[in-house]
């Protein structure tokens, strides 16, 4: 993520006919200047294109051109645009900014030119490329010295003056390589040194620190090898036999989407690199927009190695025929669909005359006493850092110091092949960041936007960009607070609204939207959003599936679930350091009936410390309304309570597949909503690093958890798993509409009375306020209550 690369394209409006927009572009950066030409209004559906003016496409760069810096010193006054504030940069890379596009092309080169032969050069395969993030102290020491806004309140207080080092430590990538000629998955560790950083495209130097192989793993698949894959099979002379039988010889017609074998017997060890493809058929060659799933082709048997790209398995097991093409498979505009599109809907459009309310500088982000830093990865995607809540007297207090999803789950509930293969891994097999949008192809914000571009490896080692990829806006949410006195008639209203960082994901059918809200009363919410198009399955004539629901003739879709990980390292008011929060559970109990209920309408909240991992692995209860509660061990609010923040479960589930699924050996970590550990470096992912083909039971978190370390006091991180049943319904046909889900950080206790009490009253309602007081005589309150 580049962030003097902060497109703010209209891409709302932009037209959809650009090819260039249809494609990853190599990483090119714009000058330092460019942050002013950084933002656009972005106007709803029904608008005129015409009227907002749309920027010249960037300049294509060499995949290993750097990124252009930014000087090492900060500009002596800071530049401004109407209602947009820019503060200065005063280095050029915090330690929590993602890889740049140079660094990634020289930790690229450096662990090229360290293969001992051209042979192991030439079959190094880059899975990722990203930064090893820096203990903690070295980021509370930038962020109180080397950036803005500068808070020396970070660091722990010393006798004297500080001693304040002239540089921070050279930043380091990490490297996940494969071999194509050995089979062998290594992880190397880079030091990227920075050289004449303030001249003109920079120049950094690449140092291998370290590299050792990982035996019997397999890394996550590249969208490059999915492409030959489908090459692959689709030339194969047997599988082209099978389409014949079922009346299609037209190759351009047919779609072959790889899937991860998973791990179900010891023939999907990870020996070998497995992809079992599932095949479907389109119905017109000439029309590429047109819905190709709505035609599930079953019955064939492939098995791909992926390492040599050859066809090891093929069997056509069972004639079904193409279900016929359906007439309400396709979604696109118009008549592109067989279709009239709704007349009334009238244009919708946020306006900010004075802009947004936001300040950006590099990927640091401040609004309504928020601030925290975005980062992005190929596994996570959108990652946020250091979150922090400034409280008048009190400062900057913090509340997280990394927030992100780790892992998302989909196991099907239908028992036949191909569907019971399905479960898939989104993150630890595809990678959520890696199959991130460019939002210049379809963007769902309105208003003033920020966008921020991802960079990351292709598999061949080349520096790749996606434009747009992170979008920052503000929305209006409603009311935040309202209250009228019926003794005077006055009354007070306060609107609310919050800002919003997402990215959206397709992997294969379906699409997700990952999205944090910062809301202006203290609380963040996670949520993520499904759509896209259901993984359909075929049927033979007069045959029905109680695993799932008919959408149409000779097409069903198979019942399944979708489980999400958020991973959040908490740091409710600890300083960078400090290991001083716990958790508690809270249930609400009826009272028993007798002395202390002779109502019997008696109940109250109780909360139990959980004082270790194995008592921290817990799920959701909406009958006792269970939620839980970090807490700062040595801090209290001005009733004496010890300040926290809650994490409030939206609607859950947990899995519907028997305790012996063969899925559940990789992913025992859905076994539960919360799990809670404390901090370890290495403990990143909750199935494991390599998810994919892993042979091993219940590795990651439920492995780590056995250790059952205390919790009572400790450098806190919890693991929420949720997720959504879905049993599919017509109405999710040709394409989903969004079903959302989620839960919410809560401030409980950490402020001493509501923090949004002093959100002023919108324009509007002052104007309006004013008119009525003067017009309006103060009635007396019993007459005004009749």
């Amino acid at each position: 993520m580049a962030s003097t690369q902060e497109k703010a394209t209209p891409c709302c409006i932009s037209k959809t006919n650009d090819n260039s927009n249809n494609k990853k572009i190599s990483s090119s950066s714009s000058s330092s200047t460019e942050v002013l030409r950084n933002w656009s209004l972005a106007v709803g559906s029904g608008s005129d294109p015409s009227e907002v003016p749309i920027p010249k496409t960037a300049s294509m760069a060499t995949l290993i051109r750097p990124v252009d810096p930014i000087s090492d010193h900060p500009p002596t006054k800071t530049p401004t645009t109407k209602g947009i504030s820019i503060m200065p940069r005063a280095q050029t890379s915090h330690p929590l900014d993602p890889l740049s596009a140079a660094e990634i092309s020289v930790a690229v080169a450096t662990v090229r030119a360290a293969g001992a032969t051209p042979e192991v050069r030439d079959s190094m395969r880059f899975i990722e490329v990203v930064l090893v993030e820096p203990d903690k102290h070295v980021v509370a020491l930038a962020d109180a010295y080397f950036f803005p806004p500068f808070q020396p309140s970070l660091l722990p207080r010393t006798k004297g003056r500080p001693v304040i080092p002239s540089k921070l430590p050279s930043r380091q990538a990490r490297l996940v390589v494969y071999s194509k000629r050995s089979n062998e998955t290594s992880i190397w560790i880079v030091e990227l040194s920075e050289v004449n950083a303030a001249t003109r495209g920079g120049h950094h130097r690449g140092k291998v620190i370290s590299s050792k192989v990982v035996p019997n793993v397999q890394p996550p698949m590249d969208a490059v090898e999915y492409a030959e894959c489908e090459a692959v099979v689709k030339d194969f002379p047997p599988f082209r036999e099978a389409m014949k039988k079922r009346g299609i010889e037209d190759m351009d017609l047919v779609m072959v989407d790889p899937w991860c074998v998973g791990y179900h017997s010891n023939a999907d060890a990870p020996s070998r690199r497995l992809a079992k493809p599932l095949i479907f058929c389109r119905t017109e060659s000439d029309c590429p927009i047109e819905n190709g799933y709505a035609r599930p082709v079953e019955g064939i048997h492939v098995l791909v190695d992926m390492q040599n790209m050859v066809v090891i398995e093929f069997e056509d097991r069972k004639l079904v025929p193409l279900p016929p093409a359906d007439p309400l498979r396709n979604y696109t505009a118009g008549e592109t669909r067989g279709g009239v599109d709704r007349s009334d809907v009238k244009p919708l459009q946020i306006i900010q005359p004075e802009g947004p309310s936001f300040r950006v500088n590099g990927n640091f982000i401040e609004w309504q006493k928020w601030n925290f830093r975005i980062g992005f990865t190929p596994r996570e995607g959108l990652v946020i850092y250091s979150v922090a809540y400034v409280d008048g007297s009190r400062g900057r207090r913090p509340v997280a110091h990394r927030l992100s999803f780790v892992e998302m789950v989909v196991p099907y509930g239908d028992p036949n092949d191909p569907h019971y293969r399905k479960n898939a891994f989104d993150a630890g097999e595809d990678g959520l960041g890696k199959n991130a949008h460019s939002l210049k192809k379809g963007c769902d914000c309105l208003g003033y936007i920020k966008y921020f571009d991802a960079h990351f490896t292709n598999f061949t080692g080349g520096v790749e960009t996606i434009e747009n990829c992170v979008c920052l806006h503000e929305e209006d949410h409603g009311i935040l607070w309202k209250h009228q006195d019926w003794r005077t008639g006055l009354a007070e209203v306060r609107r609310s609204r919050r800002l919003t960082v997402s990215f959206i994901c397709t992997v294969a059918n379906y699409e997700y939207g990952f999205f944090w809200h910062f809301y202006q009363d203290g609380k963040i919410e996670a949520e993520v959003k499904l759509t896209g198009i259901l993984s359909l399955g075929a049927l033979q004539p007069g045959e029905t599936r109680k695993y799932g629901t008919t959408i149409a003739p000779g097409l069903y879709a198979p019942v399944h679930q979708h489980f999400f990980v958020a991973r959040m390292d908490m740091a409710v008011d600890c300083k960078p350091g400090e290991a001083f929060n716990q958790v508690v559970e809270v249930n609400l109990k009826v009272e028993e009936p007798g002395k202390n209920n002779a109502h019997n309408n008696a109940f109250y909240a109780e909360d139990e410390l959980l004082r270790s991992e194995q008592q921290a692995m817990r799920d959701c209860n909406p009958l006792t309304a269970r939620h839980w509660i970090v807490r700062n061990t040595r801090n209290v609010n001005r009733t004496g309570q010890l300040t926290g923040f809650k994490l409030v479960p939206g609607s859950n589930c947990l899995p519907l597949a028997g305790s012996e699924a063969k899925f559940l050996r990789r992913a025992a970590f859905l076994k539960h909503n919360l799990w809670v550990t404390p901090y370890a470096r290495e403990e990143m992912y909750p199935g494991g690093e390599f998810p994919n083909q892993n042979p091993r039971v219940g590795e990651g978190l439920a492995t780590w958890v056995k250790q059952n370390r205390s919790l009572e006091e400790a450098d806190i991180v919890l693991w929420y798993v949720f997720g959504v049943t879905h049993v599919p319904r017509l109405e999710d046909w040709p394409v989903m509409p969004v079903e959302r889900i989620g839960f919410m950080l809560m401030p409980h206790g950490f402020f001493n009375c509501s923090p949004a009490v002093d959100v002023p009253p919108s324009a509007i309602d002052m104007e309006l306020k004013d008119n009525d007081i003067a017009t309006k005589p103060i009635q007396n309150g019993i007459v005004a209550k009749l």
